[in-house]
């Protein structure tokens, strides 16, 4: 069981380079281990990541309890607002 971080390592979007960051110091702040998928590594990859999110036109970054769909950026980070990550992370 572990958290899964689907990032991307080329993109022009300050925006996605901004979240993605802000995901992995906060993750990283508390103590959560997580593994970082990149998608621009291949189709497949990105194809993987929108497939188990349910959602064909996702972006970086979403994240994932194993290949429970958590949530994107936006959800992310209204329970990071909440004090509820380890809820939302499906961590308890």
């Amino acid at each position: 069981m572990g958290v899964k971080l689907y990032y991307t390592t080329v993109t022009a979007s300050r925006e996605v380079k901004s979240q993605q960051a802000e995901v992995m110091r906060i993750l990283e702040s508390k103590n959560i281990v997580f593994e970082m998928i990149d998608i621009s590594v291949g189709n497949e990859v990105r194809e993987e990541m929108r497939s188990k999110a349910g959602n064909p036109s996702a972006v970086p970054p979403q994240i994932f309890n194993d290949d429970q769909y958590c949530g994107d950026y936006q959800s992310f980070s209204a329970a990071v607002e909440e004090d509820k990550v380890l809820k939302f992370l499906k961590m308890a």
